[in-house]
């Protein structure tokens, strides 16, 4: 029988796992803030996608987590991999490699709960409540308040990136909602280890024809980026996944999806501290303000687990 102090510290340990999820998932912005300096971004991912599969290969046969059962069910498998992870990480990272602050790039992708509730309608049948489009309205003002505050009138249209940082974190959103969606609609047999090793080799696939075809394939194989790829390699693609699994299996997706909207302030607390990155005070009411729409987006929502979202 364990002793009461060890229940209470097992305890404590598991309640804080969902909070650990989100802290580590929030510097997967970081992360490439940190490593886009040394390599350029499609080469960058697909060195980290080579790295994870070898290490999550391994995983499959050891957690005996079996394959996908079909052709069909790869394919889609597939699909859902180059929108939620080739699109998604090829977006965010181009866009912090032109310029975007991490801390504003994890804001607008952190629009996602919101887009997809909104999408979902439509593409899936699911019904919008009053809440939800209260939620919307919120999340577009609060976007538009931190855009604004970005705003330089007297120079380029954004202060620090241009139009180009910009349309590629809004195709990062774009390709994490709709490949939320398909998930949601074709992937529902889909093993969490083994599907995201069939994500993983479709969006490698992709971003290495776009390293081959856009990007001169230099890496400067310096301590910092070796340092920043492994965390990126081991703590969030990996021990990630893993964590994941487990909340997944003690009911604890649900919690993991709702603690989602947390991401952007961590990510921003983390990019004022160590690049100085800054929002004036409209910005931070538009943060304040976005995050509130996106509670409002997602109450109410059946409890489902979230896609497998790589960092």
């Amino acid at each position: 029988m364990p002793l009461p102090h060890t229940a209470a510290l097992r305890s404590l340990g598991l309640a804080a796992m969902p909070l650990l999820f989100v802290a580590l998932w929030s510097t997967g912005f970081i992360g490439a803030k940190f490593g886009l300096p040394h390599a350029e971004p499609f080469t960058f991912l697909f060195v980290r996608f080579v790295l994870t599969l070898m290490l999550l290969i391994p995983l499959v046969q050891l957690f005996n987590g079996g394959w996908p059962q079909g052709a069909r069910l790869w394919a889609h498998i597939g699909v859902s991999g180059l929108l939620v992870h080739g699109a998604y990480l090829g977006g965010v990272f181009y866009g912090i490699y032109l310029g975007m602050p991490a801390g504003l790039a994890a804001l607008l992708v952190g629009l996602q709960p919101l887009l997809t509730a909104t999408l979902a309608s439509p593409l899936l049948g699911e019904r919008i409540t009053a809440t939800q489009w209260l939620g919307l309205a919120l999340g577009l003002v609060g976007i538009g308040l931190v855009l604004g505050s970005k705003l330089d009138p007297g120079a380029a249209l954004f202060q620090g990136f241009g139009f180009g940082a910009l349309a590629s974190i809004l195709a990062a959103l774009g390709g994490i909602t709709l490949g939320t969606l398909y998930q949601k609609r074709y992937c529902t047999g889909m093993p969490l280890l083994s599907g995201t090793v069939v994500q993983y080799l479709a969006a490698g696939s992709l971003l290495g024809l776009g390293a081959l075809l856009f990007e001169e394939r230099s890496i400067d194989w310096s301590p910092t980026f070796l340092l920043t790829l492994a965390w990126l390699v081991l703590v969030l693609s990996i021990s990630a996944i893993l964590l994941l699994m487990a909340l997944i299996r003690r009911g604890e997706a649900s919690r993991v999806a709702s603690l989602f909207y947390l991401v952007p302030p961590v990510t921003a607390l983390q990019a004022w501290w160590l690049f100085d990155e800054r929002l004036p005070l409209a910005g931070l009411i538009g943060m304040a303000v976005t995050i509130v729409g996106v509670v409002l987006a997602v109450r109410g929502k059946p409890a489902q687990s979230p896609p497998s979202r790589s960092r």
